[in-house]
């Protein structure tokens, strides 16, 4: 078992990484996790959301978000659930000259028939009230990737990914989301923009867990490439 890193220590590695994160460009991905939050969130961003999270399933970030542009001109730029049902055969053909996983892309058509069924105001009111739960009942979302679009929506949680996972047991904790409360309180950030600063962090630097885990030290030059 981890011997758990002490909290100054580990605020400060969070803060490194957090700087050397904006000075290689990342500080609008951090400012969009800061402000995304559910009362003000669309059809359309959640349809969007919800695809983005169903397509990257398993796969790395870099792939998705290089044909997710096109994938999301074939459903009509998530114009809404209504405009994808009535022409769901066009957008499931194009979609998959795009990307050819039909689980996934009729996936995102039976989220579109749940939202129009449903009434996008109405779940969005019980993702207030139940979070995560709901969002499990959606297609190709389980109990990790309901954390993912939980995040990418507004709700103020951290997802249980493997990047995560690693670093909370190299430092100690039983999970990623008490990682990311202790450092939430400690900085006053969210534990989503936690979350996204070391899961950001873990992915252009190999060396991610002798950081967080070991004696603080200064990011080298390579650290964030």
């Amino acid at each position: 078992m981890s011997i758990p890193v002490a909290t100054s220590s580990l605020v400060d590695r969070y803060l490194l990484a957090k700087q050397a994160l904006i000075r290689q460009g990342y500080a609008q991905e951090i400012s969009w996790q800061e402000n995304v939050n559910l009362s003000s969130l669309t059809e359309q961003g959640f349809l969007r959301e919800a695809a983005w999270v169903v397509l990257s399933a398993g796969m790395r970030e870099s792939v998705i978000r290089g044909l997710f542009d096109r994938v999301s001109a074939a459903f009509l730029c998530w114009e809404s659930a209504c405009r994808i049902l009535r022409e769901k055969e066009t957008c499931r053909a194009v979609a998959l000259t795009y990307f050819r996983n039909q689980r996934k892309i009729d996936a995102i058509i039976g989220i579109a028939e749940i939202v129009d069924s449903e009434g996008f105001e109405h779940l969005k009111a019980r993702i207030s009230e139940y979070g995560t739960e709901v969002l499990q009942d959606l297609p190709y979302i389980g109990p990790t990737t309901s954390y993912h679009l939980a995040k990418n929506i507004g709700l103020d949680v951290a997802k249980p990914d493997r990047h995560l996972q690693r670093v909370a047991a190299a430092t100690g904790f039983d999970t990623p989301s008490a990682l990311c409360a202790e450092l939430a309180e400690a900085v006053g950030d969210r534990k989503a923009v936690v979350d996204i600063v070391i899961w950001r962090f873990a992915t252009i630097y190999s060396e991610y867990l002798s950081f967080f885990s070991e004696e603080c030290h200064e990011i080298e030059s390579s650290a964030a490439p």
